[in-house]
């Protein structure tokens, strides 16, 4: 939801997520990357009992998790603090 409105006006990506739209789409095109690689390599080291494609599917898509993210971490500054901390 919140990644459709930000593609219908890319101009607000700034105020609802801290960051600008070419720096959300460069973000976004890296997390896509990286859980690809993270997928390839846990189907490659598991031993499968049962076929693939079972187990819960995600319920967000990998641009709606990253928005989420960043605007919970712009919205509660206290989280990013405690990531530091611990």
């Amino acid at each position: 939801m919140v990644f459709d409105y930000i593609q219908k006006y890319p101009l607000r990506t700034k105020q609802i997520l801290g960051i600008s739209y070419g720096q959300l789409e460069s973000l976004l095109n890296f997390a896509f990357k990286r859980h690809q690689d993270i997928k390839a390599k846990q189907e490659s080291q598991e031993i499968r009992i049962n076929a693939a494609g079972g187990g819960c599917k995600e319920l967000l898509p990998i641009e709606e998790q990253v928005c989420l993210c960043l605007f919970y971490l712009r919205q509660m500054p206290t989280f990013f603090n405690s990531l530091w901390v611990s």
